[in-house]
């Protein structure tokens, strides 16, 4: 049995994680899962990740990846008539589906095959240079821009 949580204390002490804090309180309210298609998410690497769906019965025609911002859509819809066809048994699943993936932040879909009934989805995350760390020197004593004088222009490391 799922209890809510109430994040309203982190609310107050973090910048920045609205989203996070949403997509628990999400997941933290009682709604029916969505069990299939079954699926596996792997980390295969620093910044690569891999989503494998069983999906027996689907062409790729039939699948559908969507990536919107931080979301990706998996959706898959048979085409073709079963119309004539009489089953004893019927225990292949071809029935529509649509599954959703919240990525990270700069996560992009690098390549999706489907081979032997199994949907492959490669991720890898991409930080664009201008968002990562940089280091920022810090000028101490005569290096040091006096009060009233602008800070001298640097190029490549060194002083102009």
């Amino acid at each position: 049995m799922r209890t809510a949580f109430d994040f309203s204390p982190l609310y107050r002490s973090t910048v920045g994680f609205d989203r996070l804090f949403d997509m628990l309180d999400q997941s933290s309210q009682i709604e029916p899962m969505t069990n299939w298609p079954p699926y596996n998410i792997e980390k295969v690497g620093e910044d690569q990740y891999v989503i494998t769906m069983a999906i027996a019965g689907f062409a790729p025609d039939e699948i559908e990846l969507t990536q919107k911002e931080s979301q990706l859509l998996v959706a898959g819809q048979k085409k073709g008539s079963e119309e004539g066809r009489q089953y004893l048994h019927r225990g292949i699943a071809t029935r529509a589906f649509k599954q959703t993936f919240n990525l990270a932040d700069h996560v992009k879909v690098t390549d999706a095959h489907l081979e032997n009934g199994l949907l492959t989805v490669d991720l890898k995350r991409e930080v664009p240079e201008a968002l990562k760390p940089r280091r920022i020197e810090i000028n101490a004593g005569a290096d040091a821009a006096p009060a009233g004088r602008p800070p001298q222009q640097i190029e490549h490391g060194k002083a102009a």
